[in-house]
């Protein structure tokens, strides 16, 4: 899938997370869609890295894809599927 829109800036609340994207809308995700965001530190969020693809936390080990985000899709890795009884 090609996209042609990116990410032009991220920031955070509390609860959730907001990418403005080169068309002009801004997308706002819970956190609770990337538990390695949401666990992580204010610091840590800041320190993301936009490109073409998406966006990525090196110290989170953390990618996030635009076109992930416009499907509506959370963290997709094995561990994030894994539910506490």
């Amino acid at each position: 899938m090609s996209i042609s829109v990116s990410a032009t800036k991220v920031r955070f609340d509390p609860d959730s997370m907001w990418v403005d994207l080169s068309d002009g809308r801004t997308i706002g995700v819970p956190l609770a869609w990337f538990p390695r965001l949401l666990h992580g530190t204010a610091e840590q969020r800041e320190q993301v890295r936009i490109s073409s693809r998406g966006l990525h936390w090196e110290s989170l080990d953390e990618d996030v894809s635009i076109a992930g985000l416009l499907a509506g899709l959370g963290d997709q890795s094995a561990s994030s599927n894994t539910f506490a009884a």
